[in-house]
């Protein structure tokens, strides 16, 4: 679905933060792709045909035999290349140059680089104030830099910080240009799309046009089924898919007694009515209700959504005749997790996928139009499709939903109070103008009861903790800074209005070391 568009090739050595380096490009309108070094051969090579080459750090070390190189074909491939970290440490090794372990050289954290030789146009806007602060992760360090090659920054710890063969468009950085810790690394990339010549055409406009042909082209007139949670993910899936296909396609919605207040009502109305999409909408809270009673192991908890999730989407799935897709709402670092870079099996990505292991079991294909798209992407295609903008950009949810924020067994008076505590304290983020500040707000329900006093009166009830952090990818997190007149209004608010709650709680845990979850 990719191949008119300009493409960038990014070879993964394992680094950490290698899909922020797509991120910024992608956000740069460029198209790019992370695939794993031991999977681009030469022939890999000329049949994607990049028009730059990006190779990423990682954590082995070049002086290792048998460590990752760039397929040998690359360096007479004619495209520019921009070697990070061990990237960089790999391409002067691999031209000529001289990597080395210890002497005292290495770098983790914040470093500072000063300019050296000149002006070099991947560089346009640095050095404005005679050295550029950037985050350098290295243990080894290049000794000697290959041939045709000339130094153009240096740190402390690192002679070579910035090189380049300008004749051949080979540059190459110690430090991390994608993360948030190197201010002027987004202008770096920048710089080297420009070189390369990109024009920039990855729009979600164009994405739009070009999913929908494909669905089209994939599907035929074949009937498609497609599973809807209510988030954005799922949601922008079957508005693509209703697009393409119309009354081909059927969602199934399942409500399994766990979700928001009221939202399963709100999911319903906003398809049926304003899509006019063919809906199933399954009530069977009664069922997973009764499943969880008496449970109180998270990961127990967890399984058994999971299995009968699948259990009555299958029964439900059935009833939709002549059905040969199953539509899910895949996004591009759920492809990228799921291959190793250094090519071992791979990785579960979420255990609790809400239609895992479906299409085995139906014998149906599959249908992914996000699956090339960041969330940030996904938000953006939503916004196209015309998606309200209070839906595009609403918080996360989990798939086992409430059931993880309420430790302990789950009661149906739990779930409720736990639903109408959420709301109240949703209802004053949002009033405060707040919501769109914080990646991630919530409730929960915590497994005991305190004593208080309320009026003239002694209470036994339920204590609620309260959370919110801000996250730029959800890896890691950090707790909002609420104003305490804000938590005072809300946790007065929470205790006068939710009856069963005597006492809340503000949640301070960031990410890491807490995870942003309860359980």
């Amino acid at each position: 679905m990719t191949q008119s568009h300009e493409r960038l090739l990014i070879i993964d050595f394992g680094s950490q933060v290698t899909q922020l380096i797509a991120r910024r490009l992608r956000e740069l309108n460029v198209y790019c792709e992370i695939h794993p070094y031991n999977r681009v051969d030469d022939a890999f090579l000329a049949a994607f045909a990049p028009k730059a080459v990006i190779l990423s750090g990682g954590p082995d070390s070049v002086t290792r035999e048998g460590s990752p190189r760039a397929p040998e074909a690359l360096w007479n491939f004619g495209v520019p290349v921009l070697g990070i970290c061990y990237g960089q440490q790999t391409m002067m090794q691999q031209l000529g140059g001289l990597v080395e372990s210890g002497h005292g050289t290495a770098e983790f954290g914040r470093a500072f680089v000063t300019p050296e030789n000149g002006a070099l146009p991947i560089l346009e806007g640095w050095f404005q104030d005679g050295k550029e602060q950037v985050w350098m992760s290295h243990g080894d360090h290049v000794s000697r830099i290959a041939p045709g090659f000339t130094v153009y920054g240096t740190s402390p710890n690192a002679p070579y910080a910035i090189t380049a063969d300008v004749s051949r468009n080979f540059y190459a950085v110690q430090f991390h240009p994608e993360v948030h810790h190197t201010p002027k690394g987004a202008k770096l990339y920048e710089n080297f799309i420009r070189l390369a010549g990109f024009k920039g055409d990855w729009t979600m406009k164009g994405y739009r046009e070009q999913a929908i042909q494909a669905i089209r082209e994939q599907v035929g007139d074949k009937q498609v089924i497609c599973g809807l949670s209510g988030g954005v993910d799922s949601s922008v899936t079957a508005i693509l898919l209703h697009e393409a296909i119309g009354d081909q396609l059927t969602c199934v919605f399942v409500d399994h007694g766990l979700l928001r207040k009221n939202e399963a009502a709100d999911v319903v109305k906003m398809f049926r009515d304003n899509y006019k999409i063919k809906l199933i909408a399954a009530d069977e809270s009664d069922l997973f209700l009764n499943a969880l009673e008496g449970v109180s192991d998270p990961e127990v908890k967890r399984k058994t959504i999971g299995k009968l999730f699948i259990d009555v989407f299958q029964k439900y799935a059935n009833e939709i005749e002549g059905a040969e897709f199953l539509a899910q709402g895949t996004l591009y670092p759920d492809v990228i997790e799921s291959v190793s870079f250094s090519g071992g099996p791979s990785v579960t990505i979420k255990s609790h996928h809400n239609v895992g292991g479906l299409p085995e079991k139906m014998g149906l294909k599959l249908v992914e139009p996000l699956r090339e798209l960041f969330k940030d992407e996904v938000r953006a295609l939503g916004r196209e499709l015309g998606l309200p903008a209070s839906f595009i950009g609403r918080h996360p949810f989990p798939g086992p939903g409430l059931a993880i924020r309420c430790p302990g067994e789950i009661t149906r008076e739990k779930l409720a109070i736990l639903q109408e505590a959420d709301a109240v304290y949703i209802d004053q983020i949002r009033k405060h103008g707040l919501y769109d500040e914080i990646w991630q707000a919530f409730a929960a329900i915590l497994p005991m009861k305190t004593v208080g006093v309320m009026g003239d009166g002694r209470t036994y009830d339920y204590a609620v903790s309260i959370r919110a952090v801000t996250s730029v990818d959800g890896m890691t997190a950090d707790t909002y800074p609420f104003t305490h007149e804000f938590l005072g209004e809300t946790m007065t608010r929470i205790i006068n209005e939710v009856k069963g709650v005597n006492r809340v709680f503000y949640d301070l845990t960031s990410k890491p070391p807490g995870t942003i979850e309860l359980e």
